[in-house]
């Protein structure tokens, strides 16, 4: 387990790619975009509206060819080709399944792989970004956690899953199209749950969906941006007050003998190390509910007194229960639980007072569940230092 959440400077140019000297303009916040076109040679009275032109180009109207950005002169273009590029991740794959949802395999610098799942429903369309190859973390019941920490993902190669989904969904707007809710949205929601845990990434999660939130790009507003965490304790404020968006909490078990062995990040920060974080969780004051994810597994976490005693240990916390049924998959050590035991626990919880959906599994015959995603690639655990070194910190 990485020992503490990995940092950089967000003033800090980015590192040069490998091919041609020349920098990525995608991830850049804008005080690191405005600093980049600065040293690229714009006059610094232009730099704030190049910096406006350029994001909007790229944030709003999708556009990955600097000749394409036509309200700059063509001097300018000619400059910004020559110091900089637009990449995002290049998808390898798309599987849809028989339920409309999309599972994305797509590789990213140094020729690693991430998965990537869109869930359409009625009335929204929900992107699950991974922040990591791999995971820090070793979740008994999560395939993912199978897969041994890579390194950290880029906050281009974060916000540039969002874009590339949004290619494929061909939901970039036609020109006079107006931007945030009134622009195309197919793509309306984007929750942290993907492949890796966020807030061991958090500068990059932090800076990707500041790049998601802005009104004059792919302007999501922060309601409809959800981090889940399996329990990075020291990071949970910063969450709140650096980026605001929705919080999840990876909880899955009622004693920390159940946690340990389920989330083994227990060990570290246990149930109540964790709730104390969340009763002080700025968000909470001004009432908004943290969701608590529940994977259900038959014999293991799904008893009626498990159901008591979770509301006992939330009590005081706005909150809403996400009951998830498992997700097998190949050589998973649990099985799920029955339906008539999961809608038991559920109306124990609703009959408390909490809102306690059952998540409807979507994409299993993709293997784009929660739970199930697992790059194809396999690599093993490399040192932090060789992870900080890869992503360029």
């Amino acid at each position: 387990m990485t020992d503490a959440p990995i940092t950089q400077d967000v003033l800090t140019l980015p590192r040069k790619l490998p091919e041609g000297g020349k920098t990525n303009l995608i991830g850049l916040t804008r005080p690191q975009m405005q600093a980049a076109l600065l040293a690229a040679g714009t006059p610094e009275k232009q730099v704030k509206m190049r910096v406006n032109q350029v994001w909007q180009w790229l944030y709003h109207w999708g556009v990955r060819d600097f000749d394409a950005m036509t309200n700059l002169a063509k001097p300018y273009r000619a400059l910004l080709a020559e110091n900089f590029v637009i990449e995002i991740p290049e998808m390898v794959s798309r599987l849809v399944s028989e339920d409309g949802t999309r599972k994305y395999l797509v590789r990213i610098a140094g020729g690693h792989e991430v998965e990537v799942v869109y869930i359409p429903e009625e009335d929204r369309g929900t992107l699950c970004v991974s922040s990591q190859v791999g995971c820090t973390l070793t979740c008994s019941f999560c395939h993912t956690g199978t897969q041994k920490l890579v390194r950290n993902l880029t906050a281009a190669e974060i916000v540039g899953q969002v874009m590339m989904a949004r290619d494929d969904l061909g939901e970039w707007p036609a020109p006079g199209t107006g931007t945030g809710e009134n622009g195309p949205r197919l793509l309306s929601n984007i929750v942290l749950m993907g492949m890796g845990e966020p807030l061991y990434n958090f500068d990059n999660v932090r800076d990707a969906m500041k790049i998601a939130m802005d009104g004059e790009g792919i302007a999501l507003s922060r309601r409809r941006i959800t981090l889940s965490t399996s329990g990075v304790v020291p990071e949970i404020a910063r969450c709140a007050e650096e980026i605001g968006c929705q919080l999840a909490i990876s909880f899955h078990a009622t004693t920390d003998e159940i946690r340990d062995k389920l989330v083994p990040i227990n060990k570290r920060w246990n149930i109540a190390t964790l709730l104390d974080a969340l009763r002080t969780y700025p968000k909470v004051s001004n009432s908004e509910r943290i969701t608590f994810e529940y994977v259900m597994l038959k014999d293991v976490n799904d008893s009626d007194e498990d159901a008591r005693r979770l509301i006992r240990l939330i009590e005081g916390i706005p909150a809403k229960i996400n009951l998830i049924p498992f997700n097998e998959w190949p050589g998973a050590p649990y099985q799920r639980s029955s339906n008539n035991r999961i809608r038991a626990f559920a109306d124990i919880i609703y009959k408390a007072g909490y809102a306690s959906p059952i998540r409807t599994p979507r994409g299993e015959d993709i293997m784009a569940a929660c739970g199930q995603l697992k790059s194809a690639t396999e690599r093993a655990r490399k040192s932090r230092a060789q992870i900080e070194a890869e992503a360029g910190l």
